[in-house]
């Protein structure tokens, strides 16, 4: 077993307005890590950074459940560890933190085993998807890009797909959160046939804007399926929401939300974005202009490069 390795996880947003619970994106902010093995039966659990004083100190902590999950899978026994996290990938705002934590650990845990155990990325994907409860936070948290995310009787799969070089990221992130166990709650069981429809073309339209035509990406990213029922537990995220589409930007709540995803058909209309949010918003957003992430979470010896 290899005696440290440091891992490095991209932010994520699901959803992207149609693709409910199916497209993801990768996004450059990164959660750190570097994990050590101790002689000792024992964790040392360090956190610095968002969610630092809340988060689990112990075998609870979800990066520590992912690690054991996968030695588990590998039919080894964890061995004492150190971890130190350093945390930038806001919690709670619909950046996929909790993704971003799975994958950390399992791709922490490939590391320390990579001279003995080889995992292939249907076994991680597994393995991610049984602790998060669905793929399409922790496909581009793993594999980067734009994924697109589904499950079949054998488990989840997934496609990466490279995005266009002219879709700019934006994301506005508010000093609210929202909990995506409550944002759920909000979705009804059924919706009208006519509206499953309307998504599943938009759901289409999305993959191709976003690989091919990002001018396409305001009529793509529209949504009939999550975003209304939930807007009024978020009504500042709603309201800017609208505001930005209503003058020609590709806006959606990410993820779960509360925070508000643009995707901007170049630099200069993502400028255009920021400074129309900043006249229209009434409440503190910090504007996060960003790239999409290629690699997904990667892993080294703490000294090294990234692989």
């Amino acid at each position: 077993m290899r005696p440290s390795v440091a891992v490095r996880v991209p932010a994520t947003s699901a959803n992207l307005g149609p693709g409910f619970d199916t497209l993801g994106l990768a996004l450059s902010i990164y959660d750190e890590l570097t994990v050590t093995v101790l002689d000792e039966d024992r964790l040392v659990i360090e956190v610095e950074g968002s969610g630092a004083a809340e988060v689990p100190r112990d075998g609870s902590h979800l990066v520590v459940r992912a690690i054991a999950r996968t030695f588990e899978s590998a039919g080894r026994r964890m061995p004492g560890l150190h971890l130190q996290a350093r945390n930038v990938i806001p919690h709670g705002r619909g950046l996929g933190s909790s993704g971003a934590a799975v994958a950390s650990g399992i791709r922490a845990a490939q590391g320390l085993l990579a001279d003995e155990v080889t995992f292939g990325d249907d076994e991680v994907l597994r393995i991610a998807t049984d602790l998060e409860g669905h793929p399409d936070n922790v496909a581009p948290a793993l594999f980067g890009g734009l994924t697109i995310a589904w499950t079949t009787p054998a488990g989840p799969a997934h496609k990466k797909l490279l995005v266009h070089r002219g879709v700019s990221p934006l994301v506005f992130v508010p000093e609210s959160t929202m909990s995506t166990e409550v944002a759920r709650s909000l979705q009804p069981a059924q919706v009208p046939r006519e509206d499953a429809v309307f998504n599943v073309s938009r759901s289409a339209l999305l993959v191709a804007a976003l690989t091919q035509s990002p001018e396409l990406l305001l009529a793509a990213t529209e949504d009939r399926l999550h975003q209304d029922y939930r807007a009024e537990a978020m009504p500042h995220t709603s309201a800017l929401v609208r505001a930005l589409r209503a003058e020609g930007f590709a806006a959606v709540v990410s993820g779960a939300g509360p925070s508000v995803l643009v995707l901007a058909d170049g630099p200069g209309a993502r400028l255009e974005a920021a400074e129309l949010a900043a006249s229209v918003v009434d409440a503190p957003w910090e504007a996060l202009m960003l790239a999409v992430d290629v690699k997904g979470g990667t892993v080294r010896e703490p000294a090294e490069g990234s692989t």
